[in-house]
């Protein structure tokens, strides 16, 4: 199965932004996200973008380009995305130094993890925190 070995994460969340410029900009200096690679068009538009976080990554793009995915995507709502983190209350701080809207602060959770909730310029959720089960092999 791909993903188990070599690196490679086997889910990629990918969300479209009428402004992925300005959401590439939060998700890398409020969200600690490093860019792996940002395709643009001649227009300057976000054709593609690869986002990393740990060992997970998220695809990023602007929405309106045409193409059957942002077809598909067109009246979709927002999105939830869960990342692990080592140090919840530092991430927590670095948002709230970007000024991120918080929707939840750091709390410790009854199943052992220690997560906060936040939503980035668009609407898409994020929640940041400890917990990372185990994915058998």
């Amino acid at each position: 199965m791909a993903g188990t070995s070599g690196g490679r994460p086997s889910i990629y969340p990918t969300l479209l932004y009428a402004d992925a410029k300005a959401a590439i900009r939060q998700l890398t200096e409020a969200f600690g996200f490093t860019e792996l690679s940002v395709f643009e068009g001649e227009d300057g538009a976000v054709l593609h973008a690869e986002l990393v976080q740990g060992n997970g990554a998220v695809m990023v793009g602007s929405k309106g380009r045409g193409g059957v995915f942002d077809a598909a995507m067109k009246d979709a709502g927002t999105t939830g995305v869960y990342v692990v983190v080592d140090d919840v209350d530092a991430h927590h701080r670095r948002a709230l130094d970007h000024g991120v809207e918080i929707l939840m602060p750091p709390t410790d959770q009854d199943y052992g993890s220690r997560d906060y909730m936040a939503r980035d310029l668009e609407g898409n959720v994020w929640s940041f925190g400890t917990y990372a089960p185990e994915i058998p092999g």
